[in-house]
């Protein structure tokens, strides 16, 4: 070991000596400014509040951060783990084919991409540059923030990860093929960019959501493939760590802001009804790929809601809510008005979506709370979700149900659904104005307009002579769809398709605009009449000039269109049955719901007048199929016995006996009663559904004490408040109708290890326990519940528990 000179060992005593003298400096400046901060707030006689204030939100804000960057920290540890150490290691996003049978493991794809993952950095920051840079300036600009542009770009070394991929071999037309892909980026991505002068960047990025790709034409040379759609089915989790001057809006609010901004460009480029499309063959015209193609129209009725949880306080305690419910489809999303200081809002709104493609589609209904708060930043309390399998709706045509809401302690949503299909006969336009009119809801749709924009030739210069950044508008009624802009050209080439919901194809204009997104200035204009369209053949015009007008001589833009009408088409409930299975392996028939559209009994509905259901001239149709749905349940209510356990305490067997008429009349091996109950599994939403029917025949042992009883839940083993559920309760009955849904998160894996508890208990005053009044315990993993089953159940003696 060489020993330092006298030169070294000076230098080193003389930067030991600054560095301590430089840390008494700081500490004697931050605690004089400390003093003088505390003593210029005494002097200006300033509330402690404004000291306290700021203390707190940092180190909320702090314990904020830290939280999630543990989830960030997981999530990359997890993207590089093999699949069989991350399944080992028990974390909470398991590969999707550990749930679903009919997704396939793709482990050697994952390997295929760490290789090409450099390749993929390339490919990526021309759409961050090209495509999300200028959605996200755009969104911005509705917040007065101006100047958004990425500095550098750069995915990391971590790759993206693909869970599992399922085709699809059913119901596909022969030239194509459709793949979803489960998707997941936990990455140590370093993005900087620069906004209004303001510095930041984005570190830790996440991004998880189901990618659909269609593999579309398929032909008959090298690639056999024509081109790709690729988008996702539903808005992606999107996450990310900002840094730099930025963390400063870090915070809860303000980061909830910024991630709605990029989630909402995100969905604006790739989210349904919006696709990247991407051509492989030459022998393929754009016009096929890039062209909308509806699959139909779904109609939205948000009836009302009822038994909301109360979120707003007042002055005497908790008082009601100020509810409104958010539609979301894909990418699209409606929003109901909001009804003020009520649990049982009534919105009676109407919306519609169009549907590109309609496999493993969910509707989903959310309920908020609003209240005031700063513009941008979440403010409003959460009341709860419900989804809808779109599946469901197409098959059936007609779907009108109360929902119980998930992740709330309480809640209902009534709503009906209407598939609409797309139609080339302009004779079905008379049905279809006729309906809208018995609806009297003036913003239904009666037809669909799709055009395609391929090109404009000859644009004039603007003012300034040099050459134009053209963009083009579409709008049909108060709808607007804008291109992207095209940089310093007069011949600008878009290929892009738009699709607008018609009230009249009969009145409807469609407007173009062609104009300088540098001046603002128009460069052309062009104006079709939609009724036009129904005097072509099959309601189309293929690809061809028309000349503008306020443009050049020569100036033309070069379009394609069709025009479909909205027709419903009434389903054979008789037929249901008979139809081929929905790709998450749900066949069953409306049993969960159906009893759901009335407050009573199948039973009892089968034997009610046709007045008893709601009806109107508008609405007799809807009518119809929920009059015949109702007799069909006449009989799916009485098939299924479920015998009493032999002994108090042992779970009720699930085999079947025979049809009994005495279904209603006994009261059961044991003389407590019997309970009407429906279970189902859905795979595709990983939800156990149970519909909780009626209870009959319960005893009365005192007819001065007439029982108030109520039906209590839990998914055991753990006997849980987020395994329970309970229905309303109904005072001095023996023979309770409830007809109340309730749903479990479960995996199908995990309900081999579950059973589900089922106990009648009467309410008793404030300070006296409810006592059980009959019990049922359901060993879930014998029975199979991918079809509804509806059953009768013996009620049994409370089981012995533990504490």
């Amino acid at each position: 070991m060489v020993a330092p000179s006298k030169e070294q060992a000076v230098d080193a005593i003389k930067r030991i000596g600054g560095v301590n003298i430089m840390n008494v400096m700081y500490s004697f400046v931050k605690k004089l400014g400390t003093v003088a901060l505390v003593y210029a707030l005494g002097y200006m006689e300033f509330s402690i509040a404004w000291l306290i204030g700021p203390i707190v939100l940092s180190v909320i804000r702090d314990e904020w951060k830290k939280e999630k960057e543990l989830r960030r920290t997981i999530a990359k540890a997890s993207a590089l783990c093999q699949e069989k150490e991350v399944i080992l290691a028990r974390v909470d996003e398991l590969p999707s084919w550990v749930f679903f049978p009919d997704v396939e493991r793709v482990e050697w794809v994952n390997k295929i991409l760490r290789h090409v993952w450099p390749n993929v950095n390339h490919y990526a920051k021309d759409i961050l540059k090209n495509t999300i840079e200028p959605s996200i300036r755009e969104s911005l600009v509705a917040y007065r923030l101006s100047g958004f542009h990425f500095e550098k770009m750069v995915l990391g070394s971590i790759p993206m990860r693909i869970g599992g991929v399922k085709v699809y071999d059913q119901n596909v037309p022969r030239d194509q093929i459709i793949m979803d892909m489960d998707v997941s980026y936990a990455g140590d991505c370093d993005i900087s960019f620069s906004i209004g002068g303001i510095k930041g960047g984005i570190k830790d990025l996440q991004i998880q959501g189901n990618v659909r790709t269609v593999m579309r034409p398929l032909i008959t040379t090298v690639p056999l493939i024509g081109g790709l759609q690729v988008f996702f089915l539903r808005h992606p989790t999107i996450d990310f760590n900002l840094v730099g001057v930025a963390d400063v809006l870090d915070m809860p609010g303000l980061s909830d802001l910024l991630r709605r901004i990029v989630v909402e460009a995100v969905g604006n480029i790739m989210v349904l009804p919006n696709k990247i499309a991407i051509t492989l063959s030459d022998a393929v015209p754009a016009l096929s790929l890039k062209m909308p193609d509806p699959e139909g129209v779904v109609r939205i009725h948000v009836v009302e809601a009822k038994n909301l949880m109360k979120k707003d306080m007042r002055m005497l305690g908790m008082g009601k809510s100020d509810p409104y419910c958010i539609v979301s489809i894909g990418g699209k999303t409606f929003r109901t008005q909001t009804i003020d200081n009520t649990l049982n809002p009534k919105w009676d709104f109407w919306c519609e979506a169009k549907i590109t493609s309609q496999k493993a589609q969910m509707l989903s209904f959310e309920l908020w709370d609003w209240d005031p708060g700063f513009p941008g930043i979440e403010n409003d309390d959460f009341l709860g979700r419900a989804t809808v399998e779109l599946s469901q709706v197409t098959k059936k045509g007609k779907v009108g149900m109360w929902l119980t809401l998930e992740g709330a302690k309480r809640g209902m949503v009534h709503v009906r659904m209407t598939w609409l299909t797309l139609s080339k006969d302009k004779n079905d336009l008379a049905a279809a104005l006729q309906e809208t009119q018995m609806l009297r809801v003036t913003s239904m749709s009666t037809a669909v307009l799709v055009v395609f924009v391929d090109s404009i030739k000859n644009l004039p210069k603007a003012r300034t002579t040099s050459l134009p950044d053209p963009y083009v508008t579409l709008t049909v009624g108060n709808t607007t769809e804008q291109t992207a802009s095209q940089f310093r050209t007069v011949h600008p080439v878009w290929e892009q398709g738009f699709t607008f919901l018609v009230s009249n194809p009969e009145n409807d204009t469609l407007y173009i605009k062609a104009i300088d997104s540098k001046t603002t200035q128009e460069l052309g204009v062009f104006v079709y009449n939609v009724s036009t369209l129904l005097q072509k053949m099959d309601m189309e015009v293929e690809k061809q000039p028309f000349a503008l007008s306020k443009s050049g001589p020569e100036s033309t833009i070069y379009l394609a269109m069709h025009l479909r009408i909205l027709k419903y088409e009434e389903k054979d409930t008789n037929e249901e049955d008979e139809e081929e299975p929905t790709e998450g392996g749900d066949t069953e028939t409306d049993t969960a719901t159906a009893p759901l559209l009335d407050k009573r009994s199948p039973t009892q509905l089968s034997e009610g007048s046709e007045s008893s259901v709601e009806a109107s001239p508008a609405k007799e149709p809807a009518v119809k199929t929920e009059l015949d749905r109702t007799e069909s349940m006449k009989s799916a209510t009485e098939e299924i016995i479920i015998p009493a356990a032999a002994s108090p305490g042992v779970q009720a067997s699930p085999d079947l006996r025979q049809r009994s008429p005495s279904a209603t009349s006994s009261a059961g091996e044991y003389n407590l009663g019997r309970i009407q109950l429906t279970l189902r599994y859905s795979q595709q939403r990983q939800r156990l559904i149970v519909v909780v029917h009626r209870v009959v025949n319960l005893p009365l042992k005192d007819p001065n004490s007439i029982p108030d009883p109520y039906v209590k839940l839990y998914l055991l083993p753990e006997r849980s408040k987020d395994s329970k559920r309970k229905t309303d309760t109904l005072k001095d009955n023996c023979n309770p109708v409830y007809d109340e849904t309730f749903e479990y998160l479960i995996s199908q894996a995990d309900m081999r290890n579950r059973q589900l508890e089922v106990s009648v208990v009467t309410r008793k005053g404030f300070l006296q326990q409810s006592p059980t009044m009959g019990q049922v315990v359901l060993d879930l993993k014998n029975m199979d519940l991918n079809e509804a089953k509806t059953m009768w159940l013996d009620l049994c003696p409370e089981t012995s528990r533990e504490a």
